[in-house]
């Protein structure tokens, strides 16, 4: 029985690592929607974004399960407790990817990104998309020191998001409010989508360790739960 509950336990950390990579694949189709204008890639993300509730919510079951019927203890419920949380950091990563698709496709088709950002915001959303992928691998390989490594990029984004706003609010911006407004929206989605991969990898130095990592030394940013 014990074997049956950890082949359980694998497939859970498994399952976690590829909504990780589907998520960070949901991001990048809804960058791309965004700077091109496709309508048929925006409706893809936001159908991807219920898939991926469904992963969460039957993932979210089989936690459940296995803490009614197994009892796990010592590691064991650090594996439990961890996808518990780390689930919860992937459905908002989906709901942020489908935030951006939403705008891409409420503002089709008018061009909503100005020239004065669309580097800032290209960049976000690779470092992003990025951010996704590593956190997938973090988890795969349970690595412990993978939180302190995503925290790096993840200052990156940061960085570029104080920027953004920098510009926005500066004198010589002059595109116009509801312009600015979607940029601002566009670059805390991307920011705050990072933050949550980074969560997911503190959630592996707990699995591994027992402990989590303090906010503070990773540098992320608090924030809305979405």
């Amino acid at each position: 029985m014990r074997t049956t509950f950890h082949a359980h336990l694998d497939e859970l950390v498994a399952d976690i690592a590829r909504m990780a990579r589907f998520a960070g694949q949901m991001m990048t189709n809804a960058s791309i929607a965004l700077h091109q204008s496709d309508l048929a890639l925006a409706g893809l993300v936001i159908a991807d974004s219920d898939q991926l509730n469904a992963m969460h919510d039957d993932a979210g079951r089989r936690c459940t399960t296995l803490l009614a019927l197994q009892a796990p203890v010592a590691g064991d419920l650090r594996v439990v407790v961890a996808a518990l949380h780390s689930l919860g950091h992937l459905r908002r990563m989906g709901s942020l990817a489908r935030h951006i698709a939403d705008i891409a496709r409420l503002k089709h088709p008018n061009p909503m990104i100005s020239d004065k950002v669309r580097p800032l915001l290209a960049r976000m959303s690779l470092l992003a998309s990025q951010l996704a992928e590593d956190a997938a691998t973090a988890v795969e390989y349970q690595d412990p020191l993978s939180a302190c490594r995503l925290a790096v990029s993840d200052d990156e984004v940061d960085a570029l998001l104080r920027h953004l706003l920098g510009i926005l609010f500066g004198e010589e911006w002059s595109d116009g409010v509801e312009r600015a407004v979607d940029a601002a929206l566009i670059g805390r989605y991307y920011e705050r989508f990072g933050d949550h991969a980074v969560a997911i990898a503190q959630q592996v130095c707990y699995l591994a360790t027992g402990l989590i990592s303090e906010p503070d030394v990773l540098g992320t940013v608090s924030g809305p739960a979405a």
